[in-house]
Formats: C-alpha cells, sequence, structure tokens
C-alpha cells in the first residue's frame, strides 16, 4: 500500500503543474486574443446620443488627464518634460480606443502605467505622494476597466486583473513600506469591483437579447403554426362540400345506365369508370381528412353552416350583449357551397371580435350581391366599445380570427379589408365570387351599408325576446 501511494505522490504534482500550465495558456490566450468585433460600447442604442456618450466621456477624460499627468509628474514627481509628456500622451490617448477596442487599449496603457511606476520611482524624493499609480492612472484605468468589462471575455477579465495585481505586487516588492504605497489595493480593489459588475450587466444584457430573439423567432413560429392549424380547419370544412359534390357524382354516373335506355356498351363502360373514380376520390379524401383531424376535432360530424343561418349567428350576438342588426339580401341567388361557407365563418369570426374586443358597441352585419350578380361582399362594422372588455374575454382568443378570415378569401378567389374606423370602430370586409371563376379584374368597390329594396333587414336588439334556435354561434 505504501509504495502504491509512492507510486501516485509524484503523479499529483504534475497534474497540478499541467492545470497550473493550462490555465496560464488560456489567461495568455485571452490577453492577446481581443473579441473579433470592434463594435463600439453602447453601438446598439437606439439613440444617436447613447451612442456617442462613450466617445464624449472618453474624449472629456483625455482633455483632462493629458495635461493634469504632465503637470503633477513635472511639478511633483520632479520627472523629466520630455519623459512626462510621453507617459502622460501613453496614459490617457489610448482612452479613445478603449470605446472599440478595450484589450488593445488595455496592453498600451497598463505598460505606460508601468513605465511611468519607475520613472516617478527614479525620479521622486518625496516619498509621501501616492505610487506607482497616480490619481489620474486610477481615474483613466478604471474607464478602462469600464470598457473591458462590456466587451471581453470573463478569462480575459481574469487576466487583467491579475497581471494588475502582479504588477502592484512587484512595486511592492521594489520598495517595500513606503508611505504612499496603498494606491495599490485601492487600484487592485477598485478594478475588481468594476470588472466584476460590468461583466454581470454585460452577462444579463446579452441574457435579455437572447431572451428577445428567442421571443421573436417564438412570435414567428406561433403565427405560422396559427396560420397551419386554420388552413387545416379549412380544408376539414371544406371537406364536406367536396364529399358532396363527388357523391353526386357517382350516384349519376352509377344510375346513368338506368336513367337513360339505349346506352352503348362504351358509355356504361365509360360510366362505371367514372363512379369507381369518383368512389377512389371519395376513400382519399377520407385518409386525408383523418390527417388533417386533430385532437379534440371528433365531434366536428355537424352540417357546415351557411347564409341561411346568420339570422342565428346574430340572434346569439345579441344575447351576448352587443346590439346588431342584419341586412341580407333577399336574392343573392345561387352560392356556391365553398363561398357559403366562407362567408357564414366570416361574419361569426367578426362578431366573436366585437363580443370580445368591444362589448356594448353597436354592430350592422350586411349580405349582399352586387348589380351584375358576380361577387357577393360581406360587410361587419362595429362603433366603439361602450364598456371596457373583460380580461377574461381578451384572454380567450385563439388568434384565428383575421389569420382565418384571409385565407378563406384567398382560397375562394376574393379580397378582404379590414382596418380600424376614425370613430374607434372597427370594420371588415370581405368580397367573394359567386361563380366558379372570379370575374375578370379587382372586386368592386364596397357600397354604402344601406339597406336595399330587395333586402330582407332583420334588426335586433338587446331586449330581444326572440327565442329562435342559436346553433352554430360563436
Amino acid at each position: 500500500m505504501k509504495e502504491e501511494d509512492r507510486r501516485r505522490s509524484p503523479r499529483m504534482p504534475r497534474q497540478a503543474g499541467a492545470r497550473a500550465r493550462k490555465l496560464l495558456t488560456g489567461l495568455g490566450t485571452a490577453l492577446t486574443t481581443p473579441t473579433a468585433h470592434g463594435e463600439a460600447l453602447l453601438a446598439r442604442a437606439a439613440s444617436p446620443w447613447v451612442r456617442w456618450l462613450p466617445y464624449l466621456v472618453a474624449l472629456a477624460l483625455v482633455a483632462v488627464l493629458l495635461p493634469v499627468t504632465i503637470v503633477v509628474l513635472v511639478n511633483d514627481y520632479h520627472v523629466n518634460g520630455p519623459i512626462a509628456g510621453a507617459l502622460a500622451t501613453a496614459q490617457a490617448t489610448p482612452l479613445l480606443l478603449a470605446v472599440s477596442r478595450p484589450l488593445q487599449a488595455w496592453w498600451v496603457i497598463f505598460t505606460a502605467d508601468v513605465a511611468g511606476g519607475f520613472a516617478m520611482l527614479v525620479a521622486d524624493d518625496h516619498h509621501e505622494l501616492p505610487w506607482p499609480w497616480t490619481p489620474m492612472v486610477v481615474i483613466g484605468y478604471l474607464f478602462l476597466m469600464f470598457a473591458l468589462g462590456l466587451r471581453e471575455s470573463r478569462r480575459a477579465l481574469l487576466g487583467v486583473w491579475l497581471m494588475t495585481g502582479f504588477a502592484g505586487a512587484v512595486f511592492e516588492a521594489i520598495s517595500p513600506g513606503r508611505p504612499g504605497d496603498g494606491v495599490i489595493v485601492l487600484l487592485f480593489v477598485l478594478s475588481g469591483i468594476v470588472l466584476l459588475l460590468t461583466s454581470t450587466l454585460r452577462g444579463r444584457g446579452e441574457a435579455e437579447r437572447r431572451l428577445v430573439e428567442q421571443e421573436t423567432i417564438s412570435e414567428a413560429e406561433r403565427a405560422r403554426r396559427t396560420l397551419l392549424e386554420e388552413r387545416a380547419r379549412i380544408a376539414r370544412e371544406l371537406h364536406d362540400v367536396v364529399a358532396h359534390h363527388m357523391s353526386v357524382i357517382t350516384v349519376q354516373a352509377d344510375s346513368a345506365p338506368y336513367r337513360i335506355p339505349g346506352l352503348p356498351d362504351a358509355a356504361v363502360e365509360e360510366f362505371a369508370s367514372i363512379a369507381g373514380g369518383a368512389r377512389e376520390s371519395l376513400a382519399e379524401m377520407r385518409r386525408l381528412l383523418a390527417v388533417l383531424r386533430s385532437e379534440g376535432t371528433e365531434g366536428e360530424r355537424a352540417p357546415q353552416p351557411g347564409l341561411d343561418r346568420l339570422q342565428q349567428l346574430v340572434e346569439a350576438t345579441v344575447r351576448a350583449g352587443v346590439p346588431a342588426e342584419l341586412a341580407l339580401a333577399a336574392d343573392l341567388g345561387e352560392v356556391p357551397q365553398a363561398v357559403d361557407l366562407s362567408a357564414y365563418r366570416i361574419v361569426q369570426e367578426a362578431l366573436a371580435n366585437v363580443v370580445r374586443h368591444a362589448p356594448g358597441a353597436t354592430t350592422r352585419v350586411s349580405v349582399r350581391a352586387d348589380d351584375a350578380g358576380g361577387w357577393l361582399t360581406v360587410l361587419v362594422v362595429n362603433g366603439p366599445a361602450t364598456e371596457p372588455a373583460s380580461p377574461v374575454e381578451r384572454g380567450t382568443g385563439t388568434g384565428h380570427g383575421l389569420v382565418g378570415m384571409r385565407e378563406r378569401v384567398r382560397l375562394t378567389g376574393g379580397s378582404l379589408d379590414t382596418g380600424p374606423l376614425p370613430d374607434g370602430g372597427f370594420r371588415v370586409a370581405a368580397r367573394l365570387p359567386l361563380a366558379e371563376q372570379p370575374p375578370a379584374g379587382r372586386p368592386p368597390t364596397e357600397p354604402p351599408l344601406t339597406d336595399a329594396a330587395d333586402s330582407t333587414v332583420s334588426s335586433i336588439s338587446n331586449n330581444s325576446t326572440d327565442s329562435t334556435d342559436s346553433k352554430g354561434a360563436p
């Protein structure tokens, strides 16, 4: 056991020495490798005055410290004039460089400060003066520490602090017990405090900046997910519309040989092929619907609503505390099922937004076709809220309202115009094509919301006692 301990004991000093060499190598690399970017302090600030502030402070320090250092070195420390001028210049002017490249500036200033300490040691006959760092050196060095703490790595800051302490220890060893050398401890402590505080502030700022960037990315992902979810929901709803047409095709193709006597065999085979293709298409649509159906949507079995249920929808909105009126044209003609469903959903989303964000606001809903019969216009206008919105109601939105409206309008080839009104209300205007191929050109301009003579107008107030069923209301 003792022999094993003797074999292990030489390894411990070697391991400690290897760690020490690794640490010194890392500190040396950090001190000689500044940050890759030369971005100035506060360069990302929004205000130009804040961006220029570090330069102004550095310029003010140079303007004050440079002449004062020369005068103090010459008059108080009896340093030769040219040497004092060179030392003062090397100690003060690199502060301007510290704004963008603090590590390079530190090497110049640190070397000049050490040289100044030796020059004062040789020339000074008054040992009671601060040494080896003059008050001007302390002021400029602390500003330099501030710039370093906001820019360089923690390992570089540790190296700078240790080098500062090492230089002070060397001067203390050269001239021990000097009355004015308490500034060595002062600068060592103050520089460590400044480096610690500034590096902590920088770390917090970087964490907040990364958090903001992550929130921006998350917001973009949420918007993208909302769009995809809304598209999937619209696709599920349109399944019923497409499935109805495919079912009609299947029935017509299967029954054609019985309804049309004397069909040639080739025509019978063609109808059978059409019916088989339609059935296969229906099966593929059911598989697609199973993919699109998300959790919690198993109950979507009711028939899709249309314009014929707008009356119930508006009545339900009135019961929710929103005075609303409906103007529904009586001669809309044949409305495609996709447009019929999209128009209902647009009104539903618009009224839900009124209930949620503008409680008590007077609301008008108008649905009519243009004179040429090519476009269906859906208009929902509400005034300003008459009572404050409930925080609970504000937080119940899914974020799908306007996104869903835009997707439904884009799907049918129409246009959507939404935005606030001067009186504090909001306007939603959608124009949907009534034909399979939208008319050429842009949709017509929305006419004023007035009751046409050929329209069925339903005005509903808050004290309505109508008990009409309101299935499908939001």
